[in-house]
């Protein structure tokens, strides 16, 4: 009598569950590893990387970049784009060396180009929403008008004489941390906390994933695209603040290129050009990284030519593994 041969499939769930944990524990630490790797190479190369200048010199360069990355997060995790927080930068930093020189408040000038920002911030919504002009062009459009306005206001010169007691705020530290990157750590806090806990930030990652979904679940589509992009203009509008106390002047073309960073620093930082992801704590690494590249070209003296090839080649090779995942998905 012939024996009968029974394939028996065993399901192995906590397998598959295990499997899943160790991708996510691996996926949660590979930026700080990735980043702590980069650290230890270039002391190896040169130990002046991790002297205490040096150190205190990268916090302040990552502080302002990151402040715009946060803001560039926020309006990529809802599957938009915005290419003008570079120029809402550069014309509040020119905005607030004029507004200082002539001896406005620290606290006036603040709020002045922060609700500047908010204006610019807005009105890129309404284009977006309501206009109905896809994200890239319409802040395409505002970062050409603001690029154009920024060198009416200054005349294309550089705007000097900010008093020395608002530069020596970016020369000051609290704890042994640079000032400009406490600002950056306490922005960055909140943003993690609304994203993650408020009924906004869930709207944000609801209109990234499907925004028809998101209206018939009752997210007010509208207010959340203007806070958005509101909020990414305050942002970059301090951001622009902070750099001209670190430069003790308003430069017309400061921020150039800085969109470019901050979508980079995003989107190293794990969020998706495909929207609905994001990580706030992510963007801040990703913004470490991009400055660790540029300070160490910096020491080594390698051309900043090849540093925006290397980190164009970075961001491409990011977008491209992004899209691999999201096909397997």
């Amino acid at each position: 009598m012939g024996k009968t041969n029974v394939a028996v499939h065993v399901k192995n769930p906590p397998l598959k569950k295990q499997d899943r944990n160790v991708r996510e524990v691996v996926s949660k630490f590979s930026l700080p590893l990735v980043l702590l790797a980069m650290w230890a190479v270039m002391f190896f190369i040169d130990s002046r990387f991790l002297s205490v200048d040096n150190i205190s010199n990268l916090g302040r360069q990552t502080a302002i970049i990151g402040i715009v990355a946060i803001a560039q997060t926020l309006v990529i995790i809802t599957k938009g784009i915005d290419l003008s927080v570079g120029a809402t930068l550069g014309i509040s930093s020119v905005i607030t060396a004029q507004l200082l020189v002539n001896e406005t408040s620290v606290l006036m000038t603040v709020v002045i180009i922060s609700l500047i920002g908010l204006l610019i911030g807005v009105i890129n919504g309404v284009l977006i929403y309501d206009a109905k002009i896809t994200p890239f062009i319409a802040t395409l459009g505002t970062m050409t008008i603001i690029r154009g306005a920024t060198l009416l206001t200054s005349e294309g010169r550089i705007i000097s004489g900010v008093p020395r007691e608002v530069t020596q705020l970016a020369e000051s530290t609290f704890l042994g941390i640079p000032f400009l990157l406490v600002v950056m750590i306490i922005i960055a806090g909140i943003g993690a906390l609304v994203i993650r806990y408020t009924v906004f930030g869930r709207n944000l990652f609801s209109i990234g994933s499907s925004e028809e979904s998101a209206r018939l679940s009752g997210v007010n589509v509208r207010m959340t695209t203007y806070g958005a992009y509101g909020i990414a203009g305050i942002l970059s509008a301090i951001a622009g603040f902070l750099l001209t106390t670190r430069l003790a002047s308003g430069i017309p073309t400061a921020g150039e290129g800085y969109e470019l960073d901050a979508i980079a620093s995003a989107v190293i930082g794990g969020a998706s050009l495909f929207g609905a992801q994001g990580s706030i704590i992510g963007t801040v690494i990703g913004s470490f990284i991009m400055s660790t590249l540029r300070n160490a070209g910096n020491l080594l003296g390698i051309q900043p030519f090849w540093l925006q090839i290397a980190i164009g080649g970075l961001l491409l090779a990011v977008v491209f593994f992004d899209q691999i995942q999201k096909r397997k998905s």
